[in-house]
């Protein structure tokens, strides 16, 4: 008897599935703790980025981060363990995207700074969420008739151009903060260069767990330097509490103006093309087959936390690469390791004297950090343009002519600042989306639509975008920085049940959470 239950106990194990593997609560804690720390980084940072951009207080500054950290828990839940149809019930961390840093700095800006460009960020992101959400429920011909928008030499191109716009951003950092009173003094730069320097060392010695965390651990190091110097104030840590609850709408009522909201659109079209790759690339990796559906169930748990994020002050939210990666290093491809992870972001984000530590890393230092990642979303959009043949003449010019585009707000501000109507420049005054939208029409132009194959649209696209950005990021989020580790190469071939669900919509998933 004892032989035959162990048989079954046995026969039941194998018929689990590894990412529905409920692991041992020791096991879910460190795995979930060790997705935590090489996440953590890129969470925070696009809060203090845009946070600082738009002139906010120190404790303003420590709301957005809890706000984002809490967020981002709920969102992690929401996409591993699923609810119905949404989430794709797969090992991916959700976390902020980079994509949208600079659109929403360009926003915040022409509406004034503060807390008021805030309101009219969150009224954007809210919009953007929901529509990301109706779309995922799209037939799935619908559905692909959008993705064929996104082969890889526009995926490639736009996230190029992404870090391309975004090192300005860090290199401002590095300076000491643009409009700070030491701006540009050349201790700003040596903390900088001492933080890069250190995070290049550790991606040198090449261990997996040190390289998924070496942004982390240059930020820690070089504030603690700048301790040491008295260049790093934590007198705000003091005055925080203890425990702190993000609440709806913190900041006051949302406000809905067209342009933002279209400008928010766009972003949420590439954290599309993302999150698609992102999936098909964890599903190759754990072996689980990913179809239209599945998709689907993804893109609708994207929406879902964005449009959240808007309600809790925070910001829209992606699969995040870089954890991809980590799943990979480790082999450990329980989707409840995720679930964990998402609760400890969740405690993280009730904890205001944590956020006000983040907080209080020096201009310079961050500056450091985020330079190494913004130069590495450059690279994995360059390695993403190596999978399309630039010999063509046709594709050469869509790549350099959507770089032109990206390049002119930056190049000639006073267009846009004296010479064109305030909403229409919220919307145009950002490299990305020019730079994005250029390269969508002029693919369309050159090339048409992307063929209409499950295995050319998103599964070699998109995924090719997720395999470049798990190549080579130290991490940070989204497209941001991604741990070094290369998806295998057969992560790019096509997937089997992709092109079988292509020509049926899309049907619930029997799966349970």
């Amino acid at each position: 008897m004892a032989r035959v239950a162990a048989r079954l106990s046995t026969e039941g194990k194998q018929s689990t599935h590894p990412v529905d593997e409920v692991l041992p609560v020791p096991k879910l804690a460190l795995y979930g703790f060790q997705h935590v720390l090489a996440f953590y980084a890129g969470a925070v940072i696009v809060p203090i980025i845009v946070g600082s951009a738009l002139k906010l207080s120190p404790e303003q500054l420590v709301y957005l981060i809890n706000a984002d950290l809490f967020t981002c828990g709920i969102a992690s839940i929401i996409q591993a363990w699923g609810i119905g149809r949404i989430g794709a019930r797969l090992p991916l961390i959700q976390g902020v995207t980079f994509t949208a840093v600079s659109p929403m700095i360009a926003i915040g800006l022409g509406a004034g700074g503060g807390t008021a460009a805030l309101l009219v960020i969150y009224g954007a992101v809210i919009t953007a969420g929901i529509a990301t959400f109706a779309f995922a429920w799209l037939p799935a011909k619908a559905f692909r008739m959008v993705m064929r928008l996104f082969p890889p030499v526009v995926t490639g191109t736009v996230i190029t151009v992404l870090g391309i716009v975004l090192i300005p951003v860090g290199l401002n950092d590095a300076a000491g903060g643009l409009g700070s009173p030491d701006f540009g003094e050349p201790k700003n730069f040596a903390y900088a260069g001492g933080t890069m320097l250190f995070i290049l060392i550790l991606m040198k010695l090449g261990r997996p767990f040190l390289s998924s965390i070496a942004i982390l651990l240059g930020l820690v190091v070089g504030t603690g330097v700048a301790f040491l110097l008295g260049d790093a104030k934590f007198g705000d840590v003091g005055k925080s509490d203890w425990i702190g609850v993000t609440t709806p709408f913190h900041f006051g009522v949302p406000k809905f103006e067209w342009f933002p909201i279209v400008l928010m659109l766009i972003v949420m079209l590439i954290t599309m093309v993302e999150t698609t790759g992102d999936t098909y690339a964890v599903g190759d990796i754990v072996g689980k087959e990913v179809d239209s559906e599945t998709v689907a169930r993804a893109l609708r748990a994207d929406g879902a936390a964005t449009a959240l994020g808007g309600v809790l002050n925070s910001f829209p939210y992606v699969a995040f690469a870089e954890n991809v990666g980590l799943v990979r290093m480790t082999k450990v491809k329980s989707r409840f390791v995720v679930v964990a992870a998402g609760v400890f972001m969740i405690i993280l984000g009730m904890l205001p004297k944590a956020a006000a530590i983040v907080a209080a890393v020096p201009h310079g230092v961050l500056g450091g950090a985020a330079t190494v990642m913004f130069a590495m979303v450059a690279l994995a959009g360059i390695q993403t343009l190596g999978k399309v043949d630039l010999k063509e003449e046709k594709n050469a010019l869509i790549v350099g002519v959507s770089l032109a585009f990206a390049l002119l707000p930056a190049t000639v501000p006073v267009f846009f600042t004296k010479h064109m109507d305030a909403d229409l420049s919220s919307l145009l005054n950002s490299g990305v989306t020019l730079g994005a939208t250029a390269a969508i029409v002029l693919n369309l132009i050159f090339n048409g639509p992307a063929k209409d194959n499950a295995h050319d649209v998103p599964a070699a696209g998109a995924r090719a975008l997720a395999e470049a950005e798990v190549d080579t990021a130290p991490g940070a989020g989204a497209t941001a920085a991604d741990v070094p580790a290369a998806v295998p190469a057969q992560a790019a071939a096509p997937a089997p049940a992709a092109e079988k669900a292509d020509d049926a919509d899309p049907s619930p998933s029997p799966s349970a959470p």
